[in-house]
């Protein structure tokens, strides 16, 4: 038996985070996404091993305001391209409202640190979060481009093709083969 899921990684990053803040006995605060505050300090062997530990799930300490402040950026786009409702603004408003600063200032930060740009980041996260709706089989590509604010079904193919090399239907072809052999490989091995 298979089962699809669906992840929410800020909801995920944020349990993660709170138990093994709460697993080293440390007094905190969360204030935003990705912004802890510590009521106590921690030695540089605390605060090292603290970190290791954090990166067995994925989770990075950042340091820097502006290394932080691109962390929120892509945070922010991450949540703004997964969204299950239609946000009814640009990425563009939609971070610098969310973030409280220009959206040329939130730019020229993310090229600094990030060396590409803001609306690299979201045609990655675009095509990421399509890959993931073609896999769940929840909708067909026009459901898809909509979903993910493209024009066209025309204009989500040529980003998704200049980054993957391959085309969504041929994605969607790929998943499909793989899926019919795995099938195919659990019917022989419970034949045996």
């Amino acid at each position: 038996m298979k089962m699809y899921v669906k992840f929410d990684f800020n909801t995920l990053c944020m349990k993660v985070l709170e138990e093994k803040l709460k697993d080293y006995g440390l007094k905190y605060r969360l204030l935003n996404f990705g912004e802890v505050e510590l009521y106590e300090s921690l030695t540089q062997e605390q605060c090292k091993v603290f970190r290791e530990n954090l990166e067995d799930y994925g989770i990075e300490i950042v340091e820097g305001q502006k290394t932080a402040l691109v962390q929120k950026i892509k945070d922010t786009i991450t949540e703004f391209v997964s969204s299950d409702e239609a946000i009814p603004v640009k990425a563009s408003i939609y971070i610098s409202e969310k973030l409280n600063h220009s959206y040329g200032y939130l730019s020229n930060v993310f090229s600094e640190v990030a060396h590409s740009s803001i609306e690299n980041f979201i045609i990655i996260q675009k095509v990421e979060y399509a890959k993931e709706l073609i896999i769940s089989r929840s909708f067909n590509l026009t459901e898809i481009a909509q979903r993910l604010n493209y024009s066209s079904v025309a204009h989500l193919s040529t980003q998704f093709k200049n980054l993957t090399g391959i085309t969504p239907s041929y994605f969607q072809k790929i998943i499909s083969m793989r899926r019919k052999i795995q099938h195919q490989n659990t019917l022989y091995s419970k034949s045996l």
